[in-house]
């Protein structure tokens, strides 16, 4: 500890070359060992071109991107998450507007209400949402009574139904760095716009959408990356007929046991998720400097 205290007259450039390196040694061999070495080995895995490990090559890599099957799974699976991203955007940007036009009072309820799913295992949540779009399930009998539509919607196993269950298992990862910078946000500024006669939907695009980029940036990065992941949403409401990366994953590695096949998927969705936050980042940067 010595090491990290300044001898005097050195200013904090002087401070920062003392510091101790050991200081930071736990934070590095925790990182070594669960991050690095797992890539490591993973990677590693990934160099063998057969299911039994013993021929190194290229030939998983070879496979996956030159079939037109695993290439759709990608393009799928990035979908999903830009899905997600888009629907909570436009639920999550009303709600945060009424959270701050609220009273304390009904800003605690809505805060309460806004974390209960959170306190909620993902799986439950999964299950509940089988039975609010099973062909008996809440909103077919509410279309149905409303009079839109005659015959059952199949909404399980499909695409549509998976992006609605999403929407409301990844709002809250959307609203709540929403709400913390909008209510960082000037008033002064919207009512300045509203009072030189710009409209509540100019005031919203010039005004406030520049100044809550940072929080939507935030929010957007949390819902692609969970979104792109959730495997048990995924497998249960998505069922066999949707097939995204992290279901193909544990197909290659618990059911085929094709280890470097699933080694290859694998990186491939870290790689996915990453561009998806890296293109998000660049966003925010760019949003920045306009």
């Amino acid at each position: 500890m010595a090491g990290a205290v300044a001898t005097g007259g050195g200013g904090a450039g002087a401070l920062m070359e003392k510091v101790d390196w050991r200081l930071a040694a736990p934070l590095g061999l925790t990182y070594l060992i669960f991050f690095a070495a797992p890539f490591a080995i993973l990677l590693g895995v990934s160099l063998y071109s057969d299911s039994e490990q013993t021929v190194l090559g290229f030939g998983s890599w070879t496979k996956f991107y030159t079939d037109a099957f695993y290439l759709k799974v990608i393009y799928d699976t990035l979908k999903l998450g830009v899905f997600a991203v888009v629907a909570t955007t436009f639920l999550a940007y009303p709600l945060a507007l009424v959270f701050r036009a609220s009273s304390p009072r009904i800003q605690r309820v809505l805060i309460f209400v806004i974390l209960m799913p959170l306190l909620t295992s993902v799986v439950i949540r999964t299950f509940a949402w089988i039975v609010i779009l099973a062909r008996e399930g809440v909103i077919n009998q509410t279309l149905m009574t409303l009079g839109i539509t005659a015959t059952p919607l199949n909404l399980l196993q499909t695409e549509l139904g998976l992006v609605i269950a999403l929407t409301q298992i990844e709002m809250p990862l959307m609203l709540l760095p929403l709400l913390t910078i909008m209510n960082q946000m000037d008033q002064n500024l919207v009512d300045a716009s509203r009072a030189l006669g710009s409209s509540k939907w100019r005031t919203f695009f010039r005004v406030i959408l520049p100044l809550t980029l940072p929080g939507w940036i935030a929010g957007a990065t949390l819902v692609f990356a969970s979104a792109t992941t959730a495997f048990i949403s995924q497998s249960v409401i998505g069922g066999a007929r949707l097939v995204y990366l992290p279901a193909l994953i544990w197909q290659q590695s618990m059911v085929v046991y094709n280890w470097p096949f699933a080694a290859v998927a694998s990186l491939t969705l870290l790689f996915t998720v990453l561009s998806g936050i890296m293109a998000l980042g660049w966003l925010g940067r760019f949003a920045k400097t306009t």
